[in-house]
């Protein structure tokens, strides 16, 4: 049986969630999705998400939610993270920290998909533990009969996805990159069976600097002084990967990146659970 996966790139605040609402259900039915994966970590605000957002984006149709290295920037998560099966946070934090590094969700067609998140160790702020030696104790703890599994590399090197691509080409079906916010043209189903894209993207308003408003992020690298980074409004779109896995072998017989546009033309304000609405400048560390 063939099972259609769809991942989606960073939901980037209110925008991102927006044109998420407006498109998602419709694309789920069109393409006879089975399951949705959704990066949301910048979700609230542009940095983490709430348990209010977590609620909205099952809602709208998304199956299980990742996290990446803004994954505690909202306290108020922390109890969702321990209690809900539908959100992983990175499989290469402590063991003591809040939440679970892997979830299953089971499909109406009766198979199981597994997701796990990785956090990159190279130009990244937050600090994991090998995320190599990570994947390959989980992948040796996973039930034989699960045979869809995804990974997202979380991460900032081209390299390092790259390399963990490689590194579980035959073992899962998808690897996938997320945090640039950047869809790279490198989709391709390597020769072990394993379905790979350095980065799928941002969901959220493109007519800006990796989802905030252009004006105040070209001032601050221009001047080398602090600006709020807003969240941008205009040209929503969802950028994500579309993957058609082999239920019984677990590999990825297509992959094609998908990009969707929103039918608004600025963003309409209806979903008021935003957390913060703006970042000083952070260097980028989206």
């Amino acid at each position: 049986m063939q099972v259609k996966i769809l991942c989606i790139g960073d939901i980037v605040g209110r925008p991102g969630r927006q044109v998420l609402a407006e498109k998602l259900p419709q694309l789920v039915k069109e393409h006879n999705i089975s399951c949705v994966v959704a990066n949301a970590e910048n979700s609230a605000g542009g940095s983490g998400i709430t348990q209010q957002i977590h609620d909205k984006l099952l809602k709208y149709g998304v199956n299980i939610i990742t996290l990446g290295d803004h994954v505690y920037r909202k306290k108020d998560i922390i109890p969702t993270l321990n209690n809900s099966d539908a959100i992983v946070r990175p499989a290469n934090l402590s063991t003591h920290a809040a939440g679970k590094g892997q979830a299953l969700f089971h499909t109406q067609e009766g198979c199981d998909v597994a997701v796990i998140t990785l956090l990159g160790r190279l130009y990244m702020s937050m600090p994991g533990e090998n995320p190599f030696l990570a994947i390959e104790k989980i992948l040796s703890k996973m039930p034989s009969h699960i045979k869809i599994i995804l990974v997202e590399m979380h991460a900032e090197a081209s390299s390092e996805k790259v390399a963990m691509g490689r590194f579980l080409d035959g073992k899962v079906s998808l690897v996938f990159g997320t945090h640039t916010h950047i869809p790279t043209a490198d989709e391709e189903i390597f020769p072990g069976g394993t379905g790979y894209i350095t980065d799928i993207g941002m969901t959220g308003p493109h007519e800006s600097v990796l989802g905030r408003n252009i004006e105040p992020v070209v001032k601050s690298l221009l001047t080398q002084m602090p600006y709020s980074y807003s969240i941008a409004t205009r040209d929503l779109r969802i950028n994500g990967v579309l993957v058609t896995v082999d239920s019984h072998t677990g590999k990825t017989l297509k992959i094609e990146r998908m990009r969707v546009d929103s039918d608004m033309v600025d963003n309409i304000i209806y979903d008021q659970d935003d957390g913060s609405a703006s970042r000083v400048n952070c260097g980028f560390d989206c």
